[in-house]
């Protein structure tokens, strides 16, 4: 998890990531953005993202993105 804070931090060094839930929903992250993360997370953990999972409920926090990417490494 810290180093998913991390490439968040990166993008948006101002946002609390481990309260804010609402990362989509107040456009904090754009599509830009979550292009960005998508790339980050393929290298970082080597888990790639299919289109199916690039949805706001994925990316609205930090802990939903933890969660698929656990998940993304089960499989």
């Amino acid at each position: 998890m810290d180093e998913l804070l991390d490439i968040l931090k990166e993008l948006h060094p101002e946002v609390d990531y481990e309260i804010c839930d609402t990362l989509v929903d107040d456009k904090i992250l754009d599509s830009f953005d979550i292009v960005s993360l998508i790339t980050e997370i393929n290298d970082t953990f080597d888990v790639k993202i299919p289109a199916s999972e690039i949805i706001p409920e994925n990316f609205n926090s930090a802990a939903a993105l933890w969660a698929l990417i656990e998940r993304l490494m089960d499989e």
